[in-house]
């Protein structure tokens, strides 16, 4: 759902465009890209997303738990923006059909179709895991620092960063399994 609140829209629209602003100068490729953002609706989601082409979200609940600064809610909608910019998507994509086109590659050159079925089903748990699974640790790394020079080029103070979070960190969440 999509929130309903004019003076957050406006805020966050604002943001963002000063952040898009500096993105097609660096990475002229993404002129084309159909650059929008929503808020949704979701107060228990303290979130934000950007998907190659320009598509992004951020959730009421980053808004309203963490209560960022726009200089911090820069850095967040930042970093989103430079996952998409660094093709962190399409990275994991590509691993995932990788692993997937490798294990059915083995159950073939085996000609052992008793599991077939079961590498296949396998496969696909591995495909759809690299693709939920947060991003790799290097990724984080690679779009917080993109994110706060994307930010500190619009304007923003990139000393936000730190405070953001020292926010996220009192608020906490729940970490992924182990194994994972």
């Amino acid at each position: 759902k999509v929130d309903n609140n004019p003076q957050v829209t406006q805020r966050v629209q604002y943001i963002t465009g000063r952040l898009i602003a500096q993105a097609i100068p660096m990475f002229p490729h993404t002129q084309n890209w159909e650059w929008s953002i929503k808020v949704i609706d979701d107060p228990e989601m303290v979130n934000a997303w950007c998907m190659a082409g320009g598509k992004m979200a951020v959730y009421t609940g980053l808004i309203e738990k963490i209560q960022p600064t726009d200089d911090e809610l820069a850095q967040v909608i930042g970093h989103e923006i430079s996952h998409a910019l660094a093709n962190h998507t399409a990275e994991k994509m590509s691993v995932a059909m990788a692993s997937q086109l490798g294990l059915m590659g083995v159950v073939i050159a085996s000609g052992d179709s008793r599991h077939r079925g079961a590498v296949i089903a396998a496969s696909a748990a591995a495909a759809s895991l690299a693709v939920t699974l947060p991003n790799s640790r290097a990724a984080e790394i690679e779009a917080d620092a993109m994110g706060i020079e994307l930010a500190a080029r619009a304007g923003y103070d990139p000393n936000a960063a730190a405070t953001l979070w020292q926010k996220m960190a009192k608020i906490g969440g729940a970490s992924p399994p182990e194994f994972m």
